[in-house]
């Protein structure tokens, strides 16, 4: 039902954003994406880049008076630092300098893209596999946020861990007894993560985690870490059993696997449930008032690929970045000897910065689910139909096995 495309080099004139298949009348302005950018930007243990690009969309197609037509949408980010490499990076070939990176640095897509594409200058591999490419994903993704707002489904991430270093408080096991109120808004985690600059919950867990990335600064190191993304506020009914390729824990396992850095992915209680008991695992099945609903969320909102209307908790694990001020090991592959891997401009750590993307990622995938059981030309005709749902799936279960 929805897609989009992304174009642009890490120190290219800027990135693009196409995005196609949302339906007419969405609110949408420009600070609203801007703002979820500017989230993408922060994070104590970011480089030099952060300072220099501060990201900000333009829309160039497909929004007027700030919503959407239902034509696609095109969104520019300039790179602010373009003009420091025009002549690197341009289109023709006006080059004074005629250098060629040959130095693969081990955990990039540096040896692998030169291979695979056939290049005999690295410098084309960086480009496209920066991660500066996932700032036109959250703009692209804003839209989708945006559209699943209007109907009270929001999305938040904290970090649980950066460098083996974890909170007193297990946030991730609080979400999995499902101890939220019935209106809990995940955003709303957002909020508090983002008051601290590694976006964490707890003071002292900040404090210590700053301690860890200086350690990493000082010694020319990085590090990684995990982080939950959750969603609230959906229905029960998204996804399928029928077809593999129709689960909704699938797309968003690929969604965010599809992040650079990203080494694993788990949903609910995911690894963890290896290791216990049926009776462990599985949410007991209660009724709270007149409402179907589990006891706790160890399935993390979604059963055969379906989501069960409890919030969708994902756990993810992001690799230390792999650009070292101390480089190890590599080989120049014009003479195939030992060397240091070359240095490039990048970050200690964006554990925090990733959480946002998936954030981002993570409603893509929501609001493509939703568009495809709900429909409809216009907003006004996805939120009848989604309402009428809501009306009638209670009565219909009813109906089946209530006897009369």
């Amino acid at each position: 039902m929805i897609r989009f495309l992304t174009a642009g080099e890490s120190h290219g004139k800027g990135l693009t954003s196409i995005v196609e298949g949302f339906p007419s009348n969405i609110q949408i302005e420009n600070e609203y994406i801007n703002f979820h950018l500017a989230r993408r930007q922060m994070g104590y243990g970011r480089g030099m880049q952060m300072k220099i690009e501060k990201d900000k969309a333009e829309i160039l197609s497909g929004i007027r008076f700030q919503k959407t037509l239902g034509s696609p949408i095109s969104l520019f980010i300039k790179n602010n630092d373009w003009e420091n490499w025009a002549d690197k990076m341009s289109p023709e070939d006006k080059r004074k300098d005629k250098e060629k990176i040959s130095i693969p640095r081990p955990g990039h897509a540096d040896l692998v893209g030169v291979t695979k594409y056939n290049f005999d200058d690295i410098r084309n591999s960086i480009e496209r596999s920066s991660a500066r490419e996932t700032a036109a994903r959250v703009a692209a993704c804003s839209i989708a946020r945006k559209f699943l707002e209007e109907f009270g489904i929001y999305i938040g991430s904290f970090v649980e861990s950066i460098g083996n270093i974890f909170p007193k408080e297990n946030y991730g096991k609080v979400l999995l007894e499902n101890k939220q109120p019935r209106d809990f808004n995940a955003w709303t985690m957002s909020e508090k993560a983002d008051e601290s600059s590694v976006r964490v919950f707890e003071e002292e867990h900040e404090n210590r985690i700053i301690r860890k990335i200086k350690l990493a600064k000082k010694r020319g190191d990085t590090l990684g870490g995990t982080f939950y993304t959750v969603v609230s506020g959906l229905p029960l009914g998204l996804g399928s059993f029928v077809h593999y390729d129709t689960k909704l824990s699938a797309d968003l396992a690929f969604a965010i696997m599809s992040i650079n850095a990203m080494k694993g992915v788990e949903i609910g209680s995911g690894f963890e449930s290896a290791n216990a008991f049926g009776s462990e695992s599985h949410d007991e099945i209660i009724l709270h008032g007149d409402a179907i609903t589990r006891k706790s969320n160890r399935a993390g909102g979604i059963e055969g690929g379906i989501s069960t209307g409890l919030p969708i908790i994902i756990r993810a694990a992001m690799k230390p970045i792999a650009t070292l001020m101390s480089p190890i090991e590599t080989i120049d592959l014009n003479t195939m000897n030992k060397i240091e891997a070359r240095r490039e401009r990048s970050d200690f750590v964006a554990v925090p910065a990733c959480a946002v993307v998936a954030e981002s990622m993570v409603a893509w995938v929501i609001a493509d689910f939703f568009l495809k059981k709900f429909g409809g030309d216009s907003i006004e005709e996805t939120r009848d139909n989604y309402l009428n749902y809501l009306k009638k799936s209670n009565a219909r279960l009813n109906k089946n096995f209530l006897k009369k």
